[in-house]
């Protein structure tokens, strides 16, 4: 079955949001067995989104729309889609009693408007929306299949899940295309397709590079008459490709390199702590954005100025008069003080120039030092990186993990 799906939304054209909707919809309907050959992005627009949906009808057996289901008058996804196929809105009395009843237990009246989000094409089947007031749309026409979505992906994700896929998969044919993420650290996207080039050139599985976020993503897809044949082609992909580079991949799917860390911390039985310079903040949060990690990351220090380093830390002055704040001596000082402090098994510590001022010949923008103190060790290596100041200090943080990945596997 081949599919499409519709974002509609002025906001995604001007670039305020980000069209999260469609990947995530690319990737279900991936799983459920149909391709997606096309996916458009359009405004609020009557004329423009019949122009897209015309189309889609013309090359897609299935399309999903996203967004344009609200009360206001420039949702007109419903009301555009029912207008091509020549289908009339009448008005869903069940889901109109429902949007009282919200308005109701609030204890408002209802808005006039609201009640545009009870109207649906005639026999079309109303999709409820447990977590909003615009119900989804599933209707057949002439042999094409058209499933209209709310924008929110905290109400599309149950709704398409829970309403739209049982509905699919009677559908769909047995086949399924399962896809699998394989995340690596400490290697270039360049020497990653290089090792790996001959497995670029397979049909079935597919394996081919993601853009990570200083990382290497590898996505292998297969296809199968069933989910479980899908399943074991991948299992045989991995293994090939972890024979190769096995020793960067620290996880895969949902996995972050931040969260893989922390879990062997915890596996371990140990703590860390860091004191961040140029990065500001930025490896703690990191860090953080992990559930749970209060159970290994102690807290952090951040010490922008020369005088907190040397009075939060301890740094001394003799070290950051003579070898300045950037500079391996410090970095070593701030991890070997801050694990001390805290009484941390490890601690990580940064300090660089992010720029776009502040550098010289002998210490440019991008330069960066990062220092790791353990158990009977400490120590402190150089870097530089390119970019922007944000890009500088992501990718800082980013290191200063992948220095603490390598010492876990060592271990």
């Amino acid at each position: 079955m081949k599919g499409e799906i519709i974002a509609v939304g002025t906001e995604l054209l001007l670039g305020q949001i980000v069209n999260t909707d469609a990947s995530f919809l690319a990737a279900e309907l991936a799983g459920l067995g149909i391709s997606v050959y096309y996916q458009t992005a359009v405004g609020d627009n009557r004329q423009r989104i019949k122009e897209v949906f015309r189309l889609a009808l013309e090359r897609s057996e299935l399309i999903v729309f996203s967004g344009g289901l609200g009360p206001t008058e420039d949702d007109l996804t419903k009301e555009t889609v029912a207008e091509t196929l020549g289908l009339s809105m009448v008005l869903h009395e069940e889901w109109a009693e429902h949007l009282r009843s919200i308005y109701l237990l609030r204890g408002t009246p209802m808005p006039a408007n609201n009640l545009k989000q009870a109207y649906i094409p005639e026999t079309a089947l109303l999709l409820p929306n447990e977590n909003g007031t615009a119900p989804g749309i599933y209707l057949e026409k002439e042999g094409k299949t058209v499933v209209l979505l709310p924008g929110p992906l905290e109400e599309l994700k149950p709704m398409f899940r829970d309403k739209a896929v049982p509905l699919l998969r009677k559908k769909t044919a047995a086949k399924a295309i399962v896809s699998r993420v394989l995340k690596l650290a400490g290697i270039s996207e360049a020497l990653a397709a290089e090792k790996l080039a001959a497995h670029f050139e397979g049909a079935n599985p597919t394996v081919a590079p993601l853009v990570g976020s200083f990382e290497v993503h590898l996505r292998i897809t297969a296809r199968g008459n069933t989910r479980k044949e899908a399943e074991e082609l991948i299992a045989v992909k991995e293994r090939e490709i972890r024979e190769v580079v096995g020793s960067y991949i620290y996880g895969q799917d949902s996995d972050t390199f931040a969260g893989v860390i922390g879990s062997a911390l915890l596996a371990r039985g140990k703590t860390l702590v860091v004191a961040e310079s140029c990065t500001g903040g930025r490896l703690a949060d990191l860090i953080t954005n992990t559930p749970g990690s209060s159970c290994y990351f102690l807290g952090g220090y951040t010490v922008y100025s020369e005088e907190l380093k040397n009075k939060a830390l301890g740094v001394e002055k003799k070290i950051l008069a003579g070898y300045g704040a950037v500079s391996a001596e410090t970095a070593a000082a701030m991890a070997k003080n801050a694990r001390e402090k805290a009484g941390a098994d490890y601690a990580l510590a940064v300090t660089g120039l992010a720029g776009p001022d502040g550098g010289s010949p002998e210490k440019p923008v991008g330069l960066v030092y990062i220092g790791m103190a353990g158990g009977g060790f400490v120590k402190a290596q150089k870097f530089y990186f390119r970019g922007n100041r944000e890009k500088i200090k992501g990718r800082a943080a980013f290191e200063a993990l992948n220095m603490l990945w390598q010492e876990l596997k060592s271990v």
